[in-house]
């Protein structure tokens, strides 16, 4: 096995949430909008970083390659199966994959039979058939690089009491290999400790340094969609040490142009308020969250991050099989 580092964009807590959209990640004590009466919905802001570990939803097709079978002919056991990368292999003989240790098992037991697999590709189900290669006297392979979970550092956006919920980072993890939101069964949030901040320039994004290998359980993740992650809070005593006061949701139509503040966490002491300026505002744009033109104002941001959008090391794990 082996493991490769991933770089991904981490939003910083900003100053609106898009009703509908929930795409924004917090809405100040210093908001310059008032929620017209009609918006009940309310929100505990959080903007401190936590970890986040996601499990695929089967085992992830990440590459291909050749193998030496044990005649030491190079064979490309896939070829003709359909399979490429960026498909999800859901079944393998009948029974459902839940992570890659298992697929290792059936095809080392296998003994050179064909193996069938069901996998997805834009949410549709494919069948076929593969015949695993004998690399040495105890394993089989099948020449697919494949993976089952992926972890980093985000922002856990906020905390709604009236539902348990949560939001983190105000986008979608995407899969480096396949550009496809990853598509997970389950995960969980935790505490994390930050390590270190690269300060960002032209050349170079900035990155969130951190550690969640002692991290605390804070909540179980649902869900991972182009607007962000999304699950339940279980750690009511973590959330209700750090989340902010209650604030009411806004939409869209009540964004103004103007001077705001966001809050973030750049260090372990807790999170800081910074000053920000709303450029211009694209009510019309529906294809994704994007609904502000920012510019970053306070000093202080600027001199730690280089701006507003830090990127975080994701590690993600791979095995060749």
């Amino acid at each position: 096995m082996k493991k490769i580092k991933n770089k991904f964009t981490l939003t910083i807590t900003i100053v609106f949430l898009i009703n509908y959209y929930w795409s924004f990640l917090y809405i100040s004590n210093y908001t310059i909008v008032s929620a017209s009466n009609d918006i009940v919905r309310k929100v505990n802001p959080i903007g401190r970083a936590v970890g986040l570990k996601l499990y695929t939803n089967g085992v992830l097709v990440v590459g291909m390659s050749e193998l030496e079978n044990v005649y030491g002919e190079l064979v490309k056991p896939y070829d003709n199966t359909g399979i490429k990368e960026g498909d999800l292999i859901k079944e393998i003989n009948g029974k459902e994959l839940k992570n890659v240790s298992e697929l290792i098992d059936i095809v080392n037991n296998s003994n050179g039979n064909d193996v069938s697999i069901k996998y997805e590709r834009n949410n549709d189900d494919i069948y076929t058939t593969i015949k695993p290669v004998k690399v040495d006297s105890e394993n089989y392979m099948l020449g697919l690089w494949v993976r089952d979970a992926a972890a980093g550092i985000g922002t856990l956006t906020f905390y709604e009491e009236s539902s348990g919920n949560f939001a983190a980072l105000g986008h979608g993890i995407e899969d480096i290999d396949t550009g496809n939101i990853l598509n997970i069964s389950n995960g969980e949030i935790v505490t994390s400790k930050i390590i270190s901040i690269v300060k960002g320039n032209n050349n170079r994004p900035g990155e969130i340094r951190g550690t969640i290998d002692e991290g605390e359980k804070v909540g179980q993740i649902k869900s991972n969609n182009q607007l962000g992650v999304y699950g339940e809070v279980t750690n009511f005593d973590y959330i209700n040490s750090v989340k902010l006061p209650e604030v009411s949701v806004a939409n869209r139509e009540q964004i103004k142009i103007g001077n705001a503040k966001i809050v973030c966490q750049l260090s372990n002491t807790g999170i800081e308020e910074f000053e920000i300026e709303i450029k211009k505002i694209f009510r019309s744009n529906v294809k994704d969250n994007k609904s502000m033109l920012i510019k970053v104002n306070d000093s202080k941001l600027i001199e730690k991050t280089g701006g507003i959008i830090p990127r975080n090391e994701w590690n993600t794990y791979y095995s060749g099989r």
